[in-house]
């Protein structure tokens, strides 16, 4: 099989090209419903994103640091708390009030992260309780630049923080605990502006943009999606005798913690046809299915594989012995309060485990577990897929509640695995 697109960097790659001047395209964009939700806000804020299905190349015209115009309707960013976050802070530095909102998981998550920062380079936000969607953003040309710590290490704040201060005289700086997915930093570097990376006294990172650059249209190849890919080599590895190639995955350092951690628990992964796509590092995984055995994760490891928690306690409960994950406190903050779904969802079909307030340990029998449940999925992708997954695994099969958001991150998931051979059945 081969990876969708990255969300990460198909969301940035569209922003990108909107806040630069002249045409970028991009092709192996991932054509999910949060990227088409950001496709959608950018042309309401005057930008022209283009679909040539024939090539699957899409053509982004900008308008601009600093060049939006005030949209004429709400911004629906369906699913997506990457656009939100980071539109954020695009729309901060711009002089005109715009509102957003989204589906009913992405209102209910917070938002405060993004608003506070933002509030103190000068705009001005208005939102529900508890700093929840829908919001009003007052905008400003007239940001002034902060030096800002992360109280928690997010690359979705970072880069809101850093797109605000593209529009803001000076230098804006974010301080980050531990480090964090860095598309951003990368991604504009190779439209034109200046970012500086320099060590942090006492750890973690300084990350200095230089505003008012003039960025220029480029060229994007988006690489395969790891957190995608994650479904299909878990699966591989839950299931004896499986022997699967996932291409073109995206394997930057700081998105590949989940690929350290299979292979610490006995994966049989090998890296084929390793090479750089675009600025960042692909390969394609070759996986053959086997005994894993479980393993203490370490806190400093969430920052490099938040996203793949749910589908590594699949793992988990399939392998042979303990698993410890810790830190996990950023995943109630997700689309769901991921921690407690899947805890939920490993409930349901008989996994033995312990849940605590940033920590989740998984007790595996080496045998396949139990199954036979039915897992709320909270309208979360990754709750939904992670899950099925499971089914493959399980004694019972599992099911699940509703599969609809799968097409947020991954269109045409369930074809996919059946071509590998998994059974997958829709009501």
């Amino acid at each position: 099989m081969r990876a969708p697109g990255d969300k990460s960097v198909s969301h940035r790659a569209l922003m990108f090209g909107a806040l630069a001047l002249g045409e970028t395209t991009v092709s192996g964009l991932l054509e999910g419903e949060d990227v088409l939700c950001t496709a959608a806000a950018l042309r309401a804020l005057g930008a022209e994103v283009v679909h040539e299905k024939d090539g699957g190349i899409w053509r982004v015209r900008g308008f601009g640091v600093g060049g939006g115009r005030e949209p004429s309707d709400v911004l629906d960013l369906g699913n997506s708390g990457t656009a939100a976050r980071l539109l954020s802070g695009i729309l901060a530095s711009q002089p005109f009030t715009s509102f957003m909102t989204g589906d009913a998981s992405l209102r209910s998550r917070p938002m405060q992260r993004v608003i506070e920062p933002l509030q103190r380079m000068g705009a001005r936000f208005v939102a529900c309780e508890g700093g929840r969607m829908p919001l009003a953003i007052v905008g400003t040309d007239e940001m002034v630049p902060i030096e800002y710590r992360l109280p928690v290490a997010s690359a979705q704040v970072k880069s809101a923080i850093l797109l605000a201060g593209l529009n803001t005289a000076g230098e804006t700086t974010v301080i980050e605990p531990q480090a964090t997915r860095d598309h951003t930093e990368r991604m504009l570097r190779h439209f034109g502006a200046e970012v500086r990376v320099a060590p942090a006294e006492g750890g973690g990172k300084r990350i200095t943009v230089v505003g008012w650059p003039e960025l220029l249209g480029r060229n994007i190849v988006v690489p395969g999606d790891p957190s995608s890919a994650a479904f299909a080599v878990v699966a591989a590895c839950i299931r004896p005798g499986s022997d699967v190639l996932v291409e073109n995955v995206g394997l930057n350092p700081l998105r590949a913690g989940l690929y350290t951690t299979l292979k610490e628990m006995g994966a049989d992964i090998v890296l084929e046809n390793a090479r750089d796509v675009g600025g960042e590092p692909v390969a394609d995984l070759h996986v053959k299915g086997g005994g894993l055995k479980g393993v203490d994760v370490p806190p400093e490891r969430a920052p490099s594989m938040i996203d793949e928690y749910p589908i590594l306690a699949v793992a988990a409960a399939c392998a042979q012995g303990t698993t410890r994950m810790l830190g996990l406190a950023e995943l109630r903050a997700k689309e769901s309060d991921r921690l407690a779904s899947v805890a939920a969802g490993l409930t349901a079909n008989g996994v033995r485990h312990e849940m605590g307030a940033d920590n989740l340990v998984v007790h595996g029998t080496g045998a396949p577990p139990p199954g036979g449940g039915l897992v709320k999925t909270h309208l979360d992708h990754r709750i939904a897929m992670s899950f099925l997954v499971l089914g493959l695994g399980s004694r019972d099969g599992v099911s699940i509640d509703d599969g609809s958001p799968i097409d947020t991150s991954f269109p045409g998931f369930a074809k996919v695995m059946a071509e590998l051979g998994a059974t997958i059945e829709a009501p």
